[in-house]
């Protein structure tokens, strides 16, 4: 009876990661479909390198890419958020609640969208609009290449042995240096896609980066 308990406490049930492969797998299709249809079969380097004059098809660029962002982040964080809040799972629908990932890719979604909205609305306010569409072009480029990152931390993570636990600061860290690459990138960008006025760079800085991530921060882990 000893063995047989010790045998049954043993047992581990493998994950199943399925899911991981099959969102991924879609983000890449998605890719396809943007450098092939919406960018007109532009390879890579055409795309990272072209103009804003040059370019066409910019607004459903940078929304491909934004949706590729919200799932791998999605798919990165949501096994570290420690709980659903119970306002969230109390909504189902047809008797189905979110998991994790669920209320982590709509929490991130609605994080874009109400920024993207308030971005518009920032630059509309200070009469630059002119320039609000070539910051969401400019912004694709950065944003495709980290998504790209996250599509090889999301596979590290699922499919390597790492500990998890200690990848959790290692992603911190890395997130924090693309935030302030990401600052300076948009500071020092040819483009200049911040507005000129130094007052108005330190206020989008400090009202349209730094504060909606701290929002998201609390919503998800605390």
């Amino acid at each position: 009876m000893l063995l047989s308990q010790n045998i049954t406490n043993h047992i581990r049930i493998p994950e199943n990661n399925d899911w991981v492969i099959f969102i991924l797998l879609g983000c890449i299709f998605l890719y396809l479909f943007m450098m092939n249809i919406v960018e007109r079969e532009a390879n890579l380097k055409d795309f990272l390198l072209q103009k804003y004059f040059d370019a066409s098809n910019n607004l459903p660029s940078w929304v491909i890419t934004s949706c590729v962002i919200a799932l791998t982040l999605a798919v990165l964080i949501s096994q570290y958020v420690p709980t659903v809040p119970k306002f969230v799972a109390d909504l189902q629908i047809a008797g189905y609640q979110l998991n994790k990932f669920g209320f982590c890719l709509i929490a991130i979604v609605l994080f874009y969208l109400i920024k993207s909205s308030l971005g518009f609305l920032f630059y509309q306010s200070i009469g630059d609009g002119k320039k609000w569409t070539v910051f969401y072009f400019t912004s694709t480029k950065f944003y495709f290449i980290l998504s790209f990152l996250l599509i090889i931390l999301c596979v590290t993570h699922y499919y390597f042995p790492v500990d998890r636990n200690k990848l959790f600061l290692y992603y911190l860290s890395f997130f924090a240096i693309v935030f302030i690459f990401k600052v300076f990138f948009y500071l020092f960008h040819k483009n200049k896609i911040l507005p000129e006025k130094w007052y108005y760079k330190f206020l989008y800085i400090c009202t349209l980066q730094i504060a909606p991530l701290l929002l998201l921060w609390k919503l998800l882990f605390f």
